[in-house]
């Protein structure tokens, strides 16, 4: 899914550190994400937090075209960081949502979810995710399509359509035993509507320094065709629109929602 910046200056690299076990990692309950969330709000810079629209359907249901998010761009600090100890820091983990540069144009943003970590190999069986010879279970995953493509759903396979070299460079390098094999400094990402999703099926994977960093809430959420949302600017049209029907396009039960990861566990 691609993320459309209300702020122009968003455009970043870091070489990731060593990993930290697990149980080191402060892991961010709910009241830490209010705490952070509040934070951000009173104190935020475009340094600390950045807002974003979505315009596409990629992640559906979990965001929806018409959310307004505010992207937390300090969640993964590297360890040993002084901020560390103000705010409670976390590596990328599997099920995370995360915003990030697009590989092939860094001028646009996306939004998906982190399914695999350095490391981590990873293939698709009918639809279904087998990460590390294990099933997941994704809840959160819809499919929009009865029928089985090849590629898109028995994935790593012979593409059957059309993809750039960085992707068919991923294919080559980086499948074992019909596995995709995510290499250091890398991660792979899908969409959770994950027939109708171009990611790292179709471009490969996403670096680390590429992360912006995690979505914290929906801060509104307004019911806009994509290309409104994907205009760099706003149009008359899109003005109009909401003035005369802000209350009614609304989507108040989405307003202020809290946006989560949800851990990948196998069956």
């Amino acid at each position: 899914m691609k993320a459309q910046s209300t702020d122009k200056k968003h455009k970043s690299t870091e070489i990731p550190e060593e990993k930290t076990a697990a149980s080191d990692i402060p892991h961010r309950g709910v009241i830490a994400e209010w705490t952070v969330t509040i934070i951000l709000l009173l104190f935020g810079t475009t340094t600390l937090v950045q807002a974003f629209v979505i315009p596409t359907g990629s992640m559906e249901d979990s965001l929806l075209i018409g959310d307004h998010l505010l992207v937390d761009k300090l969640a993964y600090s590297p360890h040993g960081s002084i901020d560390e100890y103000l705010l409670p820091y976390q590596d990328v983990q599997r099920g995370d949502i995360i915003v990030f540069r697009y590989p092939m144009d860094l001028s646009q943003t996306f939004v998906k979810r982190v399914v695999g970590l350095p490391g981590d190999r990873l293939r698709l069986v009918d639809k279904k995710l087998i990460l590390n010879g294990q099933t997941v279970d994704e809840p959160y995953v819809i499919h929009r399509t009865a029928y089985i493509d090849q590629y898109r759903d028995n994935f790593p396979g012979q593409p059957n359509t059309p993809i750039p070299e960085r992707a068919l460079e991923m294919l080559r390098q980086n499948v074992v035993r019909n596995e995709i094999v995510v290499p250091p400094n890398n991660y792979f990402a899908m969409g959770d509507n994950r027939d109708q999703s171009l990611d790292s099926r179709y471009w490969g994977f996403v670096p680390r320094e590429n992360i912006i960093g995690k979505p914290l809430l929906i801060y509104w959420s307004y019911d806009a065709p994509t290309e409104r949302l994907q205009d760099t600017g706003i149009s008359l049209t899109h003005l109009t629109d909401i003035l005369l029907n802000f209350f009614g396009k609304t989507r108040w039960r989405r307003t202020f929602n809290l946006i989560h990861a949800h851990a990948l566990d196998a069956q």
